[in-house]
């Protein structure tokens, strides 16, 4: 197990924004300080630092200037990581890094191969922004359009934006497959049935998948720190639970957390909530590597009894 950062500019130097998504995620250890090795989940009791070998590989080569330049040097990293059959987990950045890092898993195995959950308030599948093809607002479009992905696997949750899908890009999504899970549709039947469908749907023909997860699908109260906050979201207590049981119960080859912008970040509660993401990632990893059953395994010890069984 590897862990990855793609750094990413999304304006000029020393300005902030999510270009120091990743160096706020590091640094949260300072915030909060602990030793990797004596961290043990609370709802599963596992120490995912005991279980896997987990490295931090560094940044990627990208130019400082051009998002389009930067596209492939993230790509060849991430395509080297997770050619050795590691599992890369990058962290951003902005979301124009997806279009490399899911291409980047695809190279390795297989275009058509892996599916796509991708968590977001937007659907991030506009054909360009500004005139620009590679950029936060496009990287579905280029992974389908580039049949790295196939559209009835990229399955998103979440979305919620006031200005995006207009009946254009909404006519697109749905020409090529993709099956998008509103908040609306969250609110009417329940987060945990959705996800279930949502897991069905990205593994129909696909064999792995690669998790995407912009922070903005949180709540603004959860998830301030961001370029783009859209109410009403996601709870840390639906997503967090939601990222440990498809890393426990599917065959996840990859992964990023993108759009912690730390300038905006006052309480640190976003980077938190980004980090927690990571380690329920980690933790449902392991959980798969020991063999722990599903669904939604949490150890008997702090869940209570099952019900019918109070005392």
């Amino acid at each position: 197990m590897q862990q990855l950062s793609g750094r990413r500019w999304t304006c000029p130097p020393g300005t902030g924004g999510a270009a120091y998504g990743p160096r706020a995620i590091r640094a949260d250890e300072r915030i909060l300080p602990h030793t990797p090795q004596v961290l043990v989940n609370p709802r599963t009791r596992i120490k995912p630092f005991e279980e896997l070998t987990v490295v931090d590989y560094g940044d990627a080569a990208v130019d400082p200037f051009s998002i389009d330049n930067s596209m492939e040097p993230v790509r060849a990293l991430v395509r080297e990581i997770a050619g050795t059959g590691a599992i890369p987990i990058v962290l951003g950045g902005d979301h124009s890094i997806l279009w490399p890092d899911a291409a980047a898993v695809a190279d390795v195995y297989g275009a058509g191969k892996v599916g796509v959950i991708h968590f977001d308030a937007h659907p991030d599948c506009s054909p360009d922004l500004f005139g620009h093809p590679a950029s936060h607002a496009t990287p579905i479009r280029r992974l389908i359009e580039d049949e790295h992905v196939p559209g009835r696997n990229f399955i998103q949750i979440g979305l919620r934006s006031a200005i995006a899908p207009d009946e254009e890009l909404f006519d697109w999504m749905r020409d090529h497959g993709l099956r998008a899970h509103f908040m609306a549709e969250i609110d009417r039947r329940g987060f945990d049935v959705v996800l279930l469908q949502a897991i069905d749907e990205a593994l129909d023909g696909a064999e792995y998948l690669f998790v995407s997860l912009d922070i903005d699908v949180l709540d603004p109260a959860y998830a301030p720190g961001t370029g783009t906050p859209e109410p009403p979201g996601l709870t840390n207590r639906e997503l967090l639970p939601a990222i440990r049981r498809i890393c426990h119960e599917t065959r996840v080859v990859g992964m990023d957390i993108v759009e912690v912008a730390p300038h905006l970040d006052p309480g640190y509660t976003t980077t938190m909530n980004a980090r927690r993401a990571i380690f329920e990632a980690l933790t449902g990893i392991a959980m798969r590597r020991k063999g722990l059953p599903g669904p939604a395994y949490l150890d008997p010890a702090v869940s209570g009894p099952p019900p019918g069984q109070q005392t």
